[in-house]
């Protein structure tokens, strides 16, 4: 009797026909997350805060210089967009053009492995920015120190991984509305801000500062006057003005900036399920928008700052609380916590239900923007397990919302137990976490590399895109784009990885560089046995990085 046995079915070359994600968000919806990824509030007036170790740079002179230097990168990303509008986005791109090796652990390793560490940081913001100064202004002085001990900062970090992972299986439409309802009540606390800061005198500042110093923290005397002399016990900069300006030294205040201004493109790994995405005017005016709206709200509140805090007491205000916590032997300051210009603004209407109103108001824009911490690492996590570099689960999506749950989970575990080694480790251990920025650095340069190579490495993309015709002299303008942001990237990363005054130079932080050299390892090595085990499965990795899914 004869028989027949069938031949197992041959693994199609990716996971499945499509990814299963909806196109969920309108150009408006990037625009805010572009908006919020450079978040003037919580990350700019955090970033600004260290610039007085620079006193001789002039602040808006280089907040507009970053503003042109990172308007290249945004031209750079939103036209790899417009030629490939997919889930994954640096990963996509560097993957289709540098190679799948290359692509998987650039992108991973500054997607993934590296936004574990941004859960701390996030957590430090929403304690300096939000609980601590609403604890001190409602008189809960127990909750405000609470807060500064290892357990309350644990604490922190559970709430903003519970907040954030709560918004993120709201799915991309549930995240739109809250990103909306925390722009415009963010937007009109602002304007209550910058309103009293315009409509009042420096005179008025002074006697608020003192009389809210001695209510709130049980400061005596001129504190106004005991804050600068802290500043200058500890060695911080005095008569700072500012017109001071110097070439060089506002160059240097770039790394500083690139803090919050670097980030509009934060947005790109998500530009599949972005309606619209092919075309370029959509996606570049999302991201460029997103930016210099950003930019001249800084200006204002810079500018705003001068006039009535003063610019001799802002960089003294900063410089004296950080020098009490780094710099062995410094006086503290008559006020113990973070000078949080929002805090310091509401101060100038001695009602304390009024202050805390505000800080509460301006704490949405904490929170319209805490989804940034995942939301993005998620679709990049995806995009590898659909291309089945990672396992299978990591691109499940659930049905209803089409939230990759298995790429959330991978983000989650391990940033909680991130989280308590920050909380519990120690000021070494924290050294490692500013390099966090420099890691998503290095995968942007890599991207924008691509972006340089692309009409000649893949001529069948490029040729086929809307962007074939952007061209200087003959040169296509994503090379022109490509190169100046290549450029930039580098020298912020040299003066990161050198200049002592960043406090992430190898010289003061070697742990940093043998840290994040092993997470590289670490993505060479998953990459190196997900080949080995997809070609014993039949599947060719390096084919499936030539092609391009369908969303």
């Amino acid at each position: 009797m004869a028989t027949t046995t069938e031949a197992p079915a041959r693994p199609t070359l990716f996971l499945r026909n499509a990814t299963g994600l909806v196109k969920a968000w309108s150009t408006f919806d990037a625009f805010l997350y572009a908006f919020w990824s450079v978040n003037l509030v919580t990350l700019g007036l955090y970033g600004m805060s260290f610039v007085y170790t620079i006193p001789d740079g002039q602040l808006l002179g280089a907040v507009l210089l970053t503003g042109v230097l990172v308007t290249f990168l945004v031209l750079t990303y939103a036209q790899l967009v417009s030629v490939m509008p997919r889930a994954g986005g640096d990963y996509a791109w560097q993957s289709r053009i540098l190679g799948g090796g290359v692509g998987f652990v650039l992108a991973i390793t500054g997607w993934w492995f590296t936004l574990w560490l941004w859960t701390p940081i996030y957590a430090n913001i929403l304690i300096v920015q939000f609980f601590a100064p609403l604890a001190y202004t409602l008189g809960w002085t127990s909750v405000a120190t609470f807060f500064g001990s290892p357990t309350g900062i644990f604490v922190s970090c559970l709430i903003v991984l519970a907040f954030v992972s709560w918004v993120i299986t709201l799915g991309m439409e549930g995240y739109a509305r809250i990103q909306r309802f925390c722009f415009w009540l963010g937007i009109g606390g602002l304007v209550v801000m910058l309103g009293l800061l315009l409509f009042s005198s420096h005179e008025a500042f002074v006697n608020a500062f003192n009389r809210e110093a001695a209510s709130l923290f049980g400061a005596s005397g001129n504190a106004y006057q005991a804050t600068i002399a802290a500043s200058t016990k500890g060695g911080g900069p005095t008569g700072v003005g500012f017109g001071t300006f110097g070439f060089t030294s506002t160059l240097l205040l770039l790394p500083f900036l690139a803090f919050y201004l670097l980030w509009p493109v934060w947005g790109a790994t998500l530009y599949g399920e972005v309606r619209g995405a092919k075309e370029y005017r959509k996606v570049f005016n999302a991201m460029f928008w997103g930016l210099w709206v950003t930019v001249a709200l800084v200006a204002v509140i810079i500018l705003l700052i001068v006039k009535t805090i003063g610019w001799d007491f802002y960089y003294a205000a900063n410089a004296a609380y950080w020098n009490s916590i780094f710099v062995a032997g410094s006086p503290a300051p008559p006020v113990s916590i973070w000078p949080y210009p929002v805090m310091l603004a509401g101060w100038l209407v001695g009602n304390h239900l009024f202050q805390a109103l505000l800080i509460a108001v301006m704490g949405l824009w904490f929170f319209g923007w805490a989804g940034t911490l995942f939301l993005s690492s998620t679709r990049v996590i995806f995009a590898a397990a659909f291309d089945r570099v990672l396992p299978e689960w990591a691109a499940n999506i659930s049905a209803k919302r089409r939230v990759p749950y298995g790429s959330l989970i991978l983000m989650i575990v391990p940033s909680l137990v991130i989280s308590a080694l920050w909380a519990y480790g120690g000021t070494g251990l924290q050294g490692i976490f500013l390099w966090a920025t420099g890691v998503i650095a290095i995968t942007f340069l890599g991207t924008v590399v691509a972006a340089a190579i692309l009409p000649w490495r893949r001529k069948d993309i490029f040729e086929n895109s809307p962007i074939s015709r952007f061209r200087i002299a003959g040169i296509p303008v994503i090379t022109i784009t490509g190169v100046v942001s290549a450029i930039f990237l580098l020298f912020m990363l040299a003066e990161w990885s050198f200049n002592d005054v960043y406090g992430t130079s190898f010289k003061i932080n070697g742990a940093s560089p043998k840290y994040f050299l092993a997470t590289y390892l670490v993505a060479i090595a998953i990459y190196v046995v997900a080949r080995v085990v997809r070609k014993r499965q039949g599947i060719d990795l390096s084919r499936i990085h030539r092609e391009i899914p369908v969303e």
